[in-house]
């Protein structure tokens, strides 16, 4: 089966035409902000090395998220559009699983990681059955490195730009009971290949893409993230208790007197003024 895989969700761009496990081209490159203008030159470019054309292959596969906004609406729009054209059967393979495929075979349990806006992860975990099959323990998560470290309760191997951006505050977070282990960096990012190789076998399932698909972004507001992190408190009660230490601190200033503090206890019957 011949596949054209595309991933888009971060700025690594990577782009692939499969023969089954066999990588017939294959392109990867940087590529923040400009999905747009090298994607399209970068498939034509694999199609000139291979000498096929679109109507040659067997399927398409995209990544579908989480990750870049524009990235992945670039990939999948590209994508529906060899659709429309060549009446190709589309797979879409969720990004986080497609980077389990980076370490296809591997007994540990999977933790890839991708790095959202500022301080914010999405992550999943995985784990490769003996018949060789993918299985998912835990579905797209989105959080902050501590939020992800306290989900973490036995040994994972853990990967992606997340990992290499939050590696410290994650381990912090880790509880005593779980450990984390470095993935090699030929895992760290999303590759085409292994979003073709999953895609793949989602075709030969017949999980063909619908024509309402779109991509799949796991977000969550600011303030969602924050009322978790506080353990289920609102708003309010957190400037209730935030209120309360900045009283209870004014109290306590107010209780120390200073060295030189005079005090006067007004003016006697003889207009004189009392004090110590």
């Amino acid at each position: 089966m011949k596949v054209l895989a595309v991933e888009t969700a971060t700025s690594w761009q990577s782009v692939a035409i499969l023969d089954e496990s066999r990588v017939l081209a294959r392109r990867d490159q940087e590529a923040a902000g400009s999905h747009a203008k090298l994607l399209l030159p970068t498939i034509d470019r694999l199609f000139r090395e291979t000498g096929l054309t679109l109507k040659q292959l067997d399927g398409l596969v995209v990544s579908i998220g989480p990750g870049s906004f524009t990235g992945l609406r670039v990939g999948l729009a590209t994508l529906l559009g060899f659709r429309t054209i060549s009446q190709l059967p589309l797979a879409v393979v969720p990004t986080l699983e497609g980077m389990a495929w980076n370490l296809r075979g591997t007994s540990m349990l999977l933790c890839p990681i991708l790095n959202s806006r500022r301080g914010v992860l999405y992550w999943a975990l995985f784990r490769w059955a003996s018949d060789d099959r993918l299985e998912r323990v835990m579905s797209e998560q989105v959080g902050t490195a501590t939020m992800l470290g306290s989900s973490l309760t036995g040994s994972a191997l853990v990967f992606g730009e997340g990992w290499t951006v939050e590696a410290s505050a994650i381990r912090a977070s880790v509880p005593p009971s779980a450990t984390v282990v470095e993935a090699p960096d030929s895992a760290m990012k999303p590759s085409a290949v292994s979003i073709g190789l999953a895609g793949i076998e989602r075709l030969r399932r017949g999980e063909y893409a619908g024509t309402g698909i779109s991509p799949l972004y796991v977000q969550r507001t600011s303030a969602e993230l924050k009322y978790e992190e506080s353990g289920g408190l609102s708003p309010v009660v957190l400037r209730q208790k935030r209120v309360a230490r900045k009283v209870n601190a004014r109290v306590a200033a107010a209780r120390i007197p200073s060295g030189d503090t005079r005090v006067t206890r007004g003016r006697g019957k003889s207009g004189m003024r009392d004090g110590v």
